[in-house]
């Protein structure tokens, strides 16, 4: 990922430090015209505008703190992690007098620097603002969330939340389907209606999340609970994995005995507020 952005930079026609753990590994880099630093300390000292990305704010922080001054610099720190853990290098960046940026990245290696990739970024923001052009050349979709460092982490975390339990709920289905000798892009054609409108559902349930509102007129909560018990069922019947329905049929089973049935299937983000486990 690390050669993708600064490849990205390059290509931006941005003079461009580039410094690796490993030796030699930016040599493609250099060959594009990147100047190599022979440490940390020496790239940061090259540069108004830092970048950091690694596996992990763990070894953020290593690498920022072994890099001389940052004072009256912006570091932009791309690595992955949690929101509580990109705030604390934002309060040790900005105790050593920089400006600080998180940036959680939302797009492959291959993709950055395209139009339409999305990077999420909080922090300073007349420091994202001055630095606007250089970051957009890394996702056309850059989108500054706010001044809370934490909150890219945070909404990269959501997204991946949604993004596995909606693989995880499709593949379990392909399980389903192939057990019976379906071809799983027969069901997609078939139920591509169904799988559209269930996207289109999500801004609906975010609002009543918000209101924290779950009173609906139709389309009650324990109505999911019979189709819920016959998923886990078949499955079963099928030799098909029990666990992720069954986890499902465990939160509806647990907002009807709250006597929260005739509620909204939004909710469920009660239950998962609770910290307790559905069984």
């Amino acid at each position: 990922m690390g050669s993708a952005l600064a490849g990205a930079f390059l290509d931006g026609g941005q003079r461009t430090t580039v410094w690796n753990r490993t030796p030699g590994k930016a040599d493609p880099l250099v060959a594009r015209g990147a100047v190599v630093a022979a440490s940390a300390e020496e790239a940061v000292a090259n540069s108004d505008l830092v970048v950091v990305n690694v596996k992990g704010n763990e070894a953020a922080r290593s690498i920022l703190a072994s890099a001389g001054s940052l004072a009256g610099r912006v570091v932009v720190n791309l690595s992955d992690g949690t929101s509580g853990e990109a705030r604390e290098v934002a309060t040790r960046v900005a105790e050593r007098g920089a400006e600080y940026v998180h940036g959680q990245i939302m797009t492959i290696a291959p993709a950055i620097g395209h139009a339409d990739s999305v990077v999420f970024y909080g922090g300073d923001e007349g420091a994202f603002n001055r630095h606007r052009a250089e970051l957009l050349l890394l996702g056309g979709r850059g989108t500054f969330l706010g001044d809370d460092a934490g909150a890219p982490a945070l909404f990269g975390l959501a997204m991946n939340g949604t993004m596995w339990g909606t693989l995880n709920g499709f593949l379990h289905a392909a399980a389903l389907l192939s057990s019976q000798g379906v071809e799983v892009k027969r069901f997609v054609e078939a139920a591509s209606a169904s799988l559209t409108g269930l996207l289109g559902y999500l801004p609906s349930l975010a609002e009543e999340v918000d209101r924290g509102e779950y009173a609906v007129p139709f389309g009650a909560l324990k109505h999911h609970l019979p189709a819920a018990d016959d998923l886990v069922r078949e499955s079963r019947e099928r030799g098909i994995d029990v666990e992720f329905p069954s986890y499902t049929l465990g939160l509806l089973r647990a907002v009807v005995e709250a006597g929260h049935g005739d509620d909204s299937y939004s909710r469920v983000v009660e239950v998962f507020r609770s910290g307790s486990t559905a069984s």
